[in-house]
Formats: C-alpha cells, sequence, structure tokens
C-alpha cells in the first residue's frame, strides 16, 4: 500500500474521533464575544470558532501532519468594550521557519488585527511533530477565553513510539485552564496575585461557591492504551496533575519526544505539554468505574471539595461520545487521591526526562560556559506592580520589532526599546542562565517563541545535564535558583522570551531574542495582508485600539 493511500485511510478515522469541532489544515477562525457558564458563573467572554456562531471554549482544535501548511484565516468580530476588541494569534511551539511575521506575537511581529478585518495566519511545519496550542498574543486577552489546540501528527510509521499505544485522537486531549470571572483589563490594574475563580479541565469545571455545575468526563475502554495530551492552557496557574490510581508514562514534553518516564503526579507550568500514555487497566473488565482526573492549582481555591479542580475518567462498555457528567449523576468516583494512598508516590521532576534520541550531547561544549555567547538573564520585581530582566521592564514598541528591522535597523542600538533586546549571530549555541532571584509569583514559566531548547539545568536540580536533557520550549525559573539553556540560532527573526503568566508579560517580564537580523528580511517574505496591519492599526480609533 502507497503512503499516500495509508494517509488517506487514515484521516477518516482521526476525522470521526474528532468529530465536527475542528479544522484540518486549513479553515476559518472566527474570533467573538459570546457569553459562556463554563463553571456555573456567566461572564462575556472571548472565544473562536469555524464560524461566528460555532464559536466555543477552548476553540475548535486544528490538526494536520509533519510537512503540512497551514492556512488559517482569522477574522475579528469582537464587540465587547469590556475587554480588549483588537486581537492577534499565537500558534504556540511552532518555530516558524521562513514565517516569522506568523508568530502572532503583538509589538513584536505584528500589529493587532482590528474589528471587522480578517488575517491570514500561513506557516509550515516542515520538522515538528507533537502537541501545541493557539491563543491570543495581545495583552491578557487569552486570559478572557481565546485559546484552543493545534496538534501536529507523525505520518504513518513515523511516531518512534506508536507501539506504545493504541489511542489518539481528540478524546484523549485534556486541556487545563484558570478560569476568570472578571475581564482581563480590569484584573491586570489589579496589583498583586490575579486568583481565578476556577479550574476547567477540558472546558468545564466546578466554581466553589457553586458546586451543582457539571465536570468534563474522559471515556476509556478497559484493556486499551491511550495517549493522552495534556495542555496547560492556563493564563497564570500551575497545576498538579494526577489521576487516581493510574500511573502516567510521559512520552513527550512541548512537542519533543522523550524516552518513556513514568510518574504518578506531575506539575504542568502554563503552556506546558505533556503526552503520556494511560494503561486502561483499573477495576475488572466488564464492570464499569470512574476514577477522579485532579489538577490541583499552586494558588487560588485549592483541593478537590465538591467536585473542584477535577474531572473524571470513565471506564465505558465501548467507545462513547458523552464528555460531560451532571451534577445530578450519582456515580462520582469514589477514587482516592494517588498522593494519600501512595507515600512514596513518584512525582515528576523534570531532570528525569530526556529527549528521545539514540545520542544526542546539547549543542556547545560539555561544562557551563560552553557555548558561543553565555547571556546572564536576572528577574526581578518592583512594588506595586512592575517585573524586569535585567533591571528593565518589557516595554512594546509602538512599531513591532520585525517592522522595525525590514525598514533598515539592524543593530542593537537601532532596534526599540533597546534595553529589552538582545541581538544574536546565525549559527551560534547560546547558553541563556536565567536567575530566579527569588521574584515574587515564581516559579516562572519562561518560553521561547520560534525554537526549544535543551535543558542543561532545571530549576528544581542542582546538577548541570549536557547529554540527552529534555527539549521543550517552556521551562520555570524560580525562588533562589538558576535554570540554563541552550539552542542553536538557526532561525531568524525577532523571538520573544517570556514569562508565560499573561499578567506578568503585561507587566514586564520579557525581552526580545533578535537572531540574525542581517538576514531576517530575505529569509521570511511578509505577504501583503500583513503590510496593511499597521497602517490600518494606526488609522483605528484610539478607543478600538484601547490606548485612549
Amino acid at each position: 500500500m502507497s503512503f499516500l493511500s495509508v494517509l488517506l485511510a487514515l484521516l477518516p478515522f482521526i476525522s470521526s474521533a474528532l468529530g465536527s469541532n475542528f479544522i484540518r489544515q486549513t479553515g476559518d477562525l472566527h474570533i467573538v464575544n459570546t457569553r459562556i457558564s463554563p463553571d456555573g458563573y456567566e461572564r462575556s467572554a472571548v472565544v473562536a470558532g469555524k464560524s461566528p456562531h460555532e464559536a466555543t471554549f477552548p476553540g475548535p482544535t486544528i490538526i494536520g501532519y509533519r510537512g503540512d501548511t497551514f492556512r488559517i484565516n482569522v477574522t475579528n468580530s469582537l464587540t465587547d468594550p469590556s475587554m480588549d476588541l483588537t486581537t492577534s494569534i499565537h500558534w504556540h511551539g511552532i518555530h516558524q521557519r521562513h514565517s516569522n511575521w506568523a508568530d502572532g506575537a503583538t509589538w513584536v511581529t505584528q500589529c493587532p488585527i482590528v474589528p471587522n478585518e480578517s488575517f491570514v495566519y500561513e506557516f509550515t511545519v516542515p520538522d515538528q511533530a507533537g502537541t501545541y496550542w493557539y491563543h491570543s498574543h495581545h495583552r491578557a486577552q487569552f486570559c478572557d477565553g481565546l485559546r484552543g489546540i493545534l496538534v501536529v501528527y507523525d505520518r504513518p510509521g513515523e511516531d518512534p513510539l506508536r507501539e506504545l499505544y493504541d489511542v489518539d485522537d481528540e478524546s484523549t486531549i485534556i486541556t487545563i485552564a484558570d478560569w476568570y470571572h472578571d475581564p482581563s483589563p480590569g484584573l491586570i490594574e489589579l496589583a498583586g496575585p490575579k486568583l481565578s475563580n476556577s479550574t476547567l479541565i477540558n472546558g468545564l469545571g466546578r466554581w466553589s461557591e457553586n458546586p451543582s455545575s457539571s465536570v468534563s468526563v474522559v471515556n476509556v475502554v478497559y484493556g486499551k492504551r491511550y495517549r493522552f495530551r495534556l495542555v496547560s492552557i492556563s493564563c497564570d496557574r500551575a497545576y498538579t496533575f494526577s489521576i487516581d490510581e493510574h500511573p502516567l508514562t510521559i512520552i513527550e514534553a512541548d512537542g519533543n519526544p522523550t524516552a518513556p518516564h513514568t510518574v504518578n503526579t506531575l506539575m504542568v507550568y502554563t503552556a506546558q505539554r505533556y503526552s503520556f500514555v494511560l494503561h486502561a487497566n483499573k477495576g475488572t473488565k466488564g464492570k464499569l468505574s470512574s476514577y477522579w482526573i485532579r489538577a490541583n492549582p499552586n494558588d487560588g481555591p485549592v483541593g478537590f471539595e465538591g467536585g473542584i479542580n477535577s474531572a473524571v475518567l470513565k471506564y465505558v462498555a465501548e467507545d462513547r461520545n458523552s464528555s460531560k457528567l451532571e451534577s445530578d449523576e450519582t456515580k462520582e468516583p469514589t477514587s482516592t487521591n494517588v498522593t494519600n494512598i501512595q507515600p512514596g508516590s513518584v512525582g515528576l521532576q523534570e531532570s528525569d526526562l530526556h529527549y528521545l534520541a539514540s545520542s544526542s550531547q546539547v549543542p556547545g561544549e560539555s561544562y557551563t560556559g560552553g557555548a558561543d555567547f553565555v547571556l546572564n538573564l536576572t528577574l526581578g520585581f518592583i512594588p506595586p506592580n512592575t517585573f524586569l530582566i535585567n533591571g528593565h521592564p518589557m516595554v512594546f514598541p509602538t512599531t513591532p520589532t520585525l517592522l522595525q528591522i525590514l525598514s533598515g535597523a539592524r543593530d542593537p542600538h537601532e532596534l526599540m526599546p533597546k534595553e529589552n533586546i538582545y541581538v544574536l549571530p546565525k549559527g551560534k549555541v547560546i547558553e541563556v542562565n536565567m536567575f530566579g532571584n527569588d521574584t515574587i509569583g515564581g516559579p516562572h514559566p519562561m518560553h521561547l517563541h520560534g525554537h526549544s531548547f535543551d535543558v542543561i539545568k532545571s530549576e528544581d536540580h542542582s546538577e548541570f545535564n549536557f547529554w540527552n536533557p529534555v527539549r521543550r520550549d517552556v521551562v520555570a525559573v524560580g525562588g533562589t535558583n538558576m535554570t540554563s539553556i541552550r539552542f542553536v540560532t538557526d532561525n531568524s527573526g525577532p523571538w520573544l522570551l517570556h514569562c508565560h503568566n499573561q499578567f506578568h508579560l503585561i507587566r514586564g517580564l520579557g525581552a526580545v531574542f533578535v537572531v540574525d537580523s542581517a538576514g531576517t528580511e530575505a529569509i521570511n517574505p511578509v505577504p501583503v495582508d500583513w503590510n496593511e496591519l499597521c497602517p490600518i492599526w494606526n488609522t483605528t480609533s484610539p478607543s478600538v485600539r484601547g490606548d485612549a
């Protein structure tokens, strides 16, 4: 059988499993305001759909295969002035080789999309497969709901870990989100931590003051092995994740395969993703049972009383599409938290994860500082609400960094704001040492756009590893510890490095790495519509732009 016939045979299976709320490579994404009540409290939100009337939280799942080109037409139909009316979409974890302009980070790679306008994001994933997501990258807008999942599958026969699982489709995607009852613009102005009202798993959850709302159900069939794709689409919170009485075998971190590693619990920081294999072998075949899925936040309403911070793993006789457990259903789980029944339970230590490769020394030399360039970045904070890197808050320019480069700026003194920009030459090994400096609100999930990096020293580990450490794109930095990463500057363009706690980014916790400024224009040709974004923005009223 030819490769094409195998792929065509596989696509109907995936499409059937996904149901109707998915986009395969090419489609429309409408950004709208609608009222939703995922935890029983109704509020206006910013959500995405294949049409204005199909918008959901999370948004439609976008799928494709390694090597595919994605073409997503984003239309801004926002109308609620209590939240941001302008928008953008960032494709989190996608390297955007030759398409830096499509990265979606406002004021770094584009101007925002204003209401009643559309913009087409087109990008190819030549060398990536794994679990990604998309979200607004404009102010703190994604905290109001604009988030969804992007999965790039390996082509048939190319997944090195395929023999470990039987099922991998939309039913095995698990999202964790913090949810706020107040719009993000008001939250940004508050000093101190922004405490979420509830935790949503696959878009549903219970508010502590209304424990009668529904929770999500994940169905499994006894005997099957499931590849679950766990995605933190959280705005702020980190979560300790577990499934009662079921070990989790991790096989992917942030789009990068890992050597299989089994744990009972794992800490997942904002924007991180893990694939894990779960063998549905508990209980007795033919006897239906259920178990709590738990996501305990590091702040806000914690614990599981009344079913908060929870969903349900449910054994069924055969595959079913039901994904909601109604509050009046009496068959809620009676399982016990794994950490309560196993005092010696194994929690994930990031340093125990290893990139899946027969042999893979990190780029550079096997000692600290063994890189072409070493950057030391120290996090900081000035009360009441300003975050710093190396003594300076990230101040977003009024002209996107990419547009500055295309307009002739090349050197550090030409690019603004100069305190936040690091110009890096092409093809060099970069070591970045990030010091937590006991900065408030940590650990801080630091995300680098346009690259995956090797974590040569984790925040919670004292030793360095230069041989097959985990490779990912979000890493924790906190306490008085140092986190060290390495990557190669093989992707030209301006790339944001920032804390993925969106409130911290808005208040200054970010910087821009400009890779190969001289070659950026030739390597990243921009479409005509991209050139229109800033002129349209500049002629839009300040009240719509949000800077009145």
